[in-house]
């Protein structure tokens, strides 16, 4: 029997833990939508639309392609991944352990905050420019 090694504990710098905590404060999703990903990743068919809404995983209704493109965006920024099945890429996303590493730092503390203007205009540029970390 071979000792078992522990997980790494990943270190990230701290622009990218605040690109990320910003992100999310500016996306359109609750904090309940992050912590079901700690345990199971979630379809997209369940951000759009009233079940988003109703299962408090949403801030507002979203079409199909708005649900998409925000989630791009968190996968862009390091806290989520799509799940891969035999067939590709599905339609369901996991936590990353960046985003494991800040959810339980917002479940610990009971959120993650407003967005404020600077957040929002900062996104937004990282966003429509793609700047690095």
């Amino acid at each position: 029997m071979t000792p078992t090694t522990p997980n790494p504990v990943f270190r990230h710098p701290q622009k990218t833990l605040d690109r990320a905590a910003r992100a999310v404060r500016c996306a359109p999703f609750r904090l309940k939508l992050y912590s079901l990903m700690l345990d199971q990743s979630v379809a997209l068919s369940a951000l759009i639309g009233i079940p988003g809404t109703r299962n408090q995983l949403t801030k507002r209704m979203l079409s199909e392609l708005s649900a998409d493109g925000e989630m791009l965006w968190l996968i862009q920024v390091g806290l989520l991944r799509r799940e891969v099945d035999g067939q590709g890429l599905t339609d369901r996303f996991r936590l990353t352990p960046l985003g494991r590493q800040l959810v339980s730092q917002w479940q610990s503390v009971g959120g993650f905050g407003k967005a404020n203007l600077r957040d929002r205009i900062l996104n937004t540029l990282n966003r429509w420019l793609r700047l690095p970390v």
